[in-house]
């Protein structure tokens, strides 16, 4: 039994650690307890020194040292402060009136506001019991369909996910070691286009089965013109001048930093546009000129604060201006801000805030401090030697390799959660698709998109648990599992859209994250002869970045 145990202690390890979870015991212990006991095992035996475990209190000090880890506490911040400032609620009610005229406009609404949500608060529970509560009864109270009601905001809830700045982004690149920022600009358009196609699936069942997604009848309609019009003409036209001034303004600015990169153009060229659209509603406003509507004005004052959100954490961090911790911070005060001007904060909502924040934060490294502690086991067992084997063995190559890694997180996402997903397994398969020459930016975007579906999963998916806490009696919790089927369908197939079709999620130039070393050491003579060898010790870090650095040591005394 001794020796079958020494031979085979990796996948032990490994099987013990399925039933250490499978058994409900707190994941982080498990974790712990996990690596600790193999590794008395392993000392024991012979096969581990104990001065593996000496290693550890320097693992524990450099997480806590982590500054990328900082950025965690400041966005679910940020989400709380603004789910509880009322944000949401006065979104949903005007992007609501102003797609109502139309089939499915409400459930439009809840997949819009639901991006727009996930672009500033980045927190899944924040947005799914946020537009549970408010938008869920106007479509019951209108004839929407139960199940589609409770897909669609379950399934709108969890873009925060997916799209930045989501801390699944920052966990995964902390764990695959690349850079946030470059993680948030490779997960961009693939969170705009999974958001299309909930919008797709929407259009589909309006057009198949339009008494599933009627549309708000008249007197639901409360942003009329007295005249009786929508109003949606003015919006129009003032949609137009910002963006006829976004294209002045970037064309100007193109031509006077030609070697500026299209995204920093951009967003400066939005900025602006954005920027006009405010000052001319408030103008209208202030001096009562009459040249917009009651919906224009009121899409602007209610869409353009969280907008201008969005630009100042995830623009300053695009552009490079801001790291993503520091955008974090800015996004934590900008959500202040917000609450202090519609004159929500309070000493309440900041408690519930913090409290919050510091329960999540403290999860969140228990669990990487426990699953710190199995892997430098696992690793010191050769449990990384014994992954890759198995994996790079699969037939089919890296096609083979993505398939069934993407079918086991799939599986796994049924018991687990992402944070638990991303410290056990991400480690495990990063340096397998790294060998495999896998992009690891592109390998996290996938596997973001594939965790995500762990919120959406029957019966285990935490979105549909906080719907179901929020949703009147009437919803069922079959119509909810059901509802969320055809988005768990949808996310595969956006995963498998990202294999086939890898340029969809493309950054340009990436972040550097190795570091370039170049030591010199110089041998006093002592006032020795000046022909005394000189010795010089360095590394040719300047050839090519994405190569390991070569080591030279030699004396002067050879070039004579």
């Amino acid at each position: 039994m001794e020796q079958f145990l020494i031979a085979n202690m990796a996948p032990v390890m490994f099987a013990a650690l399925v039933v250490f979870l499978l058994s409900g015991f707190p994941v982080a212990f498990s974790l712990a307890a996990n690596g600790l006991f193999f590794g008395f095992m392993g000392i024991e035996f012979g096969l581990l020194k104990p001065e593996l475990l000496q290693a550890l209190p320097n693992r524990i000090f450099g997480i806590m040292a982590n500054d990328t880890l900082l950025a965690i506490p400041f966005f679910t911040f940020m989400g709380l402060i603004l789910e509880r400032s009322g944000m949401a609620e006065d979104l949903l009610d005007t992007i609501g009136q102003l797609f109502g005229p139309i089939r499915g406009g409400v459930a439009y609404a809840v997949v819009f506001v639901g991006a727009l949500l996930a672009a500033t608060t980045g927190v899944v529970a924040a947005s799914v019991i946020s537009m549970g509560l408010i938008s869920l009864p106007v479509m019951l109270r209108y004839g929407y369909d139960k199940k589609l009601a409770s897909g669609v905001i379950a399934a709108s809830g969890t873009l925060a996910q997916i799209i930045p700045p989501s801390l699944v982004l920052i966990v995964m690149a902390d764990q695959l070691g690349r850079s946030v920022g470059d993680m948030y600009k490779a997960a961009f358009v693939p969170g705009l286009l999974l958001t299309a196609m909930y919008a797709g699936y929407v259009l589909a069942v309006s057009i198949f089965k339009p008494h599933a997604v009627p549309a708000l009848p008249p007197e639901a309609r409360n942003l009329r013109e007295p005249n009786g019009r929508s109003g949606v003409v003015s919006l129009l036209a003032l949609i137009v001048l910002a963006v006829a001034g976004s294209y002045a303004f970037g064309s100007y600015y193109g031509a006077g930093h030609p070697n500026a990169p299209s995204d920093e153009v951009g967003i400066f060229a939005a900025s602006v546009g954005i920027a006009g659209a405010f000052v001319l509603a408030l103008l209208n406003r202030k001096l009562k000129l009459g040249l917009l509507s009651r919906m224009a004005e009121q899409v602007v004052f209610v869409l353009i604060p969280p907008l201008a959100l969005i630009f100042l954490v995830l623009g300053t961090i695009f552009v490079g201006i801001a790291t993503p911790t520091e955008g974090g911070g800015m996004g934590a005060f900008g959500a202040l801000v917000l609450a202090m001007m519609n004159r929500r904060l309070s000493w309440s909502l900041m408690k519930q805030a913090m409290d919050s924040t510091t329960r999540l934060s403290c999860f969140v490294v228990f669990i990487l401090i426990g699953s710190s502690v199995f892997s430098l086991v696992f690793r010191a067992v050769n449990g990384d030697l014994w992954v890759e084997h198995l994996l790079t063995s699969l037939p089919g190559g890296t096609t083979g390799f993505l398939i069934v890694v993407n079918l086991l997180f799939f599986g796994l996402a049924f018991f687990l959660d992402f944070f638990e997903l991303a410290f056990i397994l991400v480690p495990l398969v990063g340096p397998v698709a790294d060998k495999l020459g896998i992009d690891l930016i592109w390998f996290g975007v996938l596997l973001g998109v594939n965790m995500q579906t762990s919120f959406m999963h029957p019966p285990f998916g935490f979105a549909l648990f906080y719907l179901r806490s929020v949703a009147p009696k009437e919803v069922k919790t079959s119509d909810i599992y059901w509802g969320a089927i055809p988005f768990v369908l949808i996310q595969i197939i956006m995963v498998a859209l990202i294999i086939m079709f890898p340029q969809v999620v493309s950054i340009g130039k990436k972040t550097d994250m190795k570091e370039q070393i170049e030591l010199k050491i110089d041998i006093p003579t002592g006032g020795q002869s000046s022909d005394a060898p000189q010795l010089n010790f360095s590394t040719d870090s300047d050839t090519k970045a994405d190569e390991t650095p070569q080591l030279n040591f030699s004396s002067d005394a050879d070039k004579k």
